[in-house]
């Protein structure tokens, strides 16, 4: 199992397109680049082939909903620095994530 995309997360996200539409989804995890700004605040999720699509807001160079893949997540390797997960995110609206990181 992926040390980003536990089984516990797994079960608990709801599949793709499945908040589409909601004014403020609920948001269950949350990654982040410690060399960096950029952060991956994940509401949707489901396996696809061999790898696993997320969906959610991200703020990088740009702050924009998309698409990204845990493959494309694990292979980040700057110096040994890699993208983690906030293991303390408690699933909660993308309103108040945003509050929290200060960015709304």
């Amino acid at each position: 199992m992926s040390r980003l995309l536990t089984e516990e997360l797994r079960k608990a996200l709801p599949k793709l397109r499945e908040q589409e539409g909601a004014a403020d989804p609920v948001v269950f995890a949350k990654f982040f680049f410690p060399a960096s700004g950029w952060t991956w605040l994940v509401t949707e999720g489901q396996p696809e082939g061999d790898d696993f699509t997320f969906f959610g807001y991200v703020i990088g160079f740009e702050a924009e909903w998309g698409y990204f893949t845990l493959k494309e997540l694990e292979e980040v390797n700057v110096k040994g620095i890699v993208i983690e997960r906030d293991y303390c995110l408690e699933p909660s609206k993308l309103s108040t994530c945003l509050s929290n990181l200060n960015l709304q």
